[in-house]
């Protein structure tokens, strides 16, 4: 039996069915780029469908519900071990633009000890794929160079990473630090890698023209089905790190009264705290 050679990059995405056609979209844009293997781990507590991947891995949820940390570092383990030097995560919502590997392979290239990030846009419902380039509007929130330029961040910066997209070399992987698979469910893990990445004096670089897009749908702002899991884990964040992560969703739900400062932490101020009728808004 012939070997398979070693991808020079890798695509880790998870996903469970609720985006599941979204991530069916990701992997159609993805089709046919050479030197790449797509890993998806399967989040659901559902067995996963035929997908057209070159490796899908499964890691059901805990007590707590989804496992994102132990799924980031069960994909990036599975690319590793296919020898793939380059590593890039992208959100199942997301479109990778033509250039994003491309992008990302050559700021590993000359900051191969750093995490990268590229700008996302959040697109529109019904934006057409086919157009990405014209769409491109990188969220205000987060750093978007010019293409082609790579920006250090600053030490204030490392809590606007995104786990939306980011890249890093196998190397860098595999000398730490990894996601906390304490965290379950939904929020924090991803600024507690960052913090981690940061306390290890670990660059963290924003890729101009790394563009990746979000695919509209529907959520909740402040996202009420999370309170619970957003308690849990900023607590959880909290103990390590001595502040709140999702300070944003955490006064979206001091204003309407859903929790309180008790005894130096937040709490749930009544079980049935929520809106009757919650906004929808596209962001995250």
């Amino acid at each position: 039996m012939t070997q398979r050679p070693a991808p020079s990059r890798a695509v880790i995405t998870l996903c469970s069915a609720p985006r599941s056609g979204h991530l069916r979209r990701q992997l159609h844009s993805l089709a046919g780029v050479a030197d790449l293997r797509t890993i998806v781990v399967w989040i659901g507590d559902d067995e996963p469908p035929t997908l057209p991947a070159d490796d899908v891995l499964r890691v059901p949820p805990g007590r707590s519900g989804l496992r994102l940390a132990a799924a980031r570092n069960a994909g990036a383990d599975r690319a590793v071990d296919s020898g793939a030097p380059l590593l890039v995560f992208l959100d199942a919502d997301c479109l990778a633009a033509p250039d994003l590997l491309d992008r990302y392979a050559a700021a590993a290239l000359a900051h191969p000890d750093a995490v990268l990030c590229g700008p996302v846009t959040y697109l529109e419902p019904g934006a057409d794929p086919e157009l990405l380039n014209e769409l491109t509007r990188p969220h205000a929130a987060r750093p978007a160079p010019p293409p082609g330029d790579v920006v250090l961040a600053g030490s204030d910066d490392y809590a606007l990473f995104w786990s939306l997209s980011f890249a890093l070399t196998s190397d860098r992987w595999t000398s730490g630090p990894r996601f906390d698979e304490r965290f379950e469910g939904y929020g924090g893990e991803d600024t507690d890698f960052a913090f981690g990445l940061r306390e290890a004096g670990i660059p963290l670089a924003w890729v101009g023209g790394a563009h990746a897009y979000h695919q509209y749908h529907p959520t909740s702002s402040p996202p009420w089905q999370h309170l619970d899991d957003i308690l849990r884990n900023g607590r959880l964040f909290a103990e390590r790190w001595g502040r709140w992560p999702m300070d944003g969703w955490i006064a979206a739900f001091a204003e309407r009264g859903a929790i309180s400062w008790v005894d130096g932490s937040w709490v749930r101020a009544s079980a049935d705290a929520a809106p009757a009728d919650p906004a929808t808004h596209p962001q995250r």
